[in-house]
């Protein structure tokens, strides 16, 4: 079975093609022949080893997780529900760089038949964080919102969720103008380029001076201090990442809260054993959008299995909207 595997941190160079033996599930565990490997910006940092979560330690060599779309090839002991054939999609923290992935059986999620592999990627993990991080932010109808990275991968799911869900104003950032262009296309009321000295003023400006509910965090260093200021009476900062390598993952002053702030955190797997009930409802709702066409799931290229370090280089550049997708089928 072919893999793209690491044995260094480094550039995208150090990922590379080898052979390897077929894994085989074990007690709670599936296989699945992969259709479809979504490219994640956090993959590019654990490559180069500043990914900032305590639950990354690689063992050399590596291969790397991201959200799956495919059948399934076998089944390990104690698993029911699902059989050989089935259609599914998981996210896993390694292992996802290959033909065929084994996971753990509790994170699938159903793939209908009729969704393109590459598109239908999101429901794993990808829009389940983009509709988790609204949820845990206590999105209200009527709210402004705030979403940085509005064009990624999560972003630019984030920006029609947050439509969908009833924001009356979305703030959308981009470092690019194509990038806010797209954020634009997809529903966002007001594009910002984050890269500029002055843009939580055009963010409060855009609010009539209020403030937004809402900001969805996922960039790290100052960005988040500014996102505090930027908050209304009673606003709410998500943070469920720190995609700015060269940024510090940041502490929060308290004395930023007395003016009725809320600060709280997400973690996709923290939220699906925490809150099932809610994780269920919105993976059945992202499913019904994307079956529908009322949610755009954005694939930017669709490279080989073995075009991941050019996966990667696409991903790094930060120059492109949605997402980059491996399809081994491409091979």
């Amino acid at each position: 079975m072919r893999v793209m595997q690491f044995d260094s941190y480094g550039g995208p160079e150090v990922l590379v093609a080898a052979d390897v033996a077929l894994p085989q599930p074990g007690p709670g565990q599936v296989r699945i022949r992969a259709e479809a490997i979504s490219v994640g910006y956090a993959q590019t940092q654990m490559r180069r080893d500043v990914f900032p979560a305590p639950m990354w330690r690689p063992v050399f060599p590596v291969v790397l997780g991201g959200d799956v779309v495919g059948r399934i090839t076998g089944v390990g002991d104690d698993v029911t529900g699902v059989c050989v054939g089935d259609r599914v999609g998981a996210f896993t923290l390694y292992g996802a760089y290959a033909e065929e992935v084994v996971v753990d059986a509790a994170t699938l999620v159903p793939v209908p038949e009729s969704l393109d592999a590459a598109e239908a990627a999101v429901l794993p993990g990808t829009g389940l964080i983009a509709g988790g991080v609204l949820r845990t932010a206590l999105l209200r109808k009527g709210d402004a919102v705030l979403v940085h990275a509005a064009a990624g991968g999560i972003g630019h799911l984030a920006v029609q969720l947050a439509k969908a869900a009833g924001a009356s104003l979305v703030v959308a950032t981009a470092g690019s103008a194509s990038k806010r262009d797209f954020a634009l296309s997809l529903g966002a009321d007001v594009a910002v380029d984050y890269t500029r000295a002055d843009w939580a003023a055009e963010v409060r400006s855009a609010t009539g001076g209020r403030g937004v509910d809402v900001v969805l965090e996922s960039i790290g260093g100052d960005v988040v201090e500014q996102g505090l200021d930027l908050l209304a009476p009673g606003g709410r900062l998500v943070f469920f990442g720190s995609s700015a390598a060269e940024l510090a993952v940041p502490t929060v002053p308290l004395m930023k809260l007395i003016g009725l702030r809320y600060v709280t955190g997400f973690a996709l797997s923290a939220w699906r054993g925490g809150r099932p009930d809610e994780y269920r409802e919105v993976l059945d709702e992202l499913t019904s959008r994307l079956l529908d066409g009322r949610l755009r799931s954005s694939v930017h290229a669709r490279l080989p299995l073995t075009a991941a370090a050019r996966a990667h280089e696409l991903v790094e550049s930060r120059a492109h909207p949605g997402r980059v997708v491996l399809v081994p089928g491409l091979d």
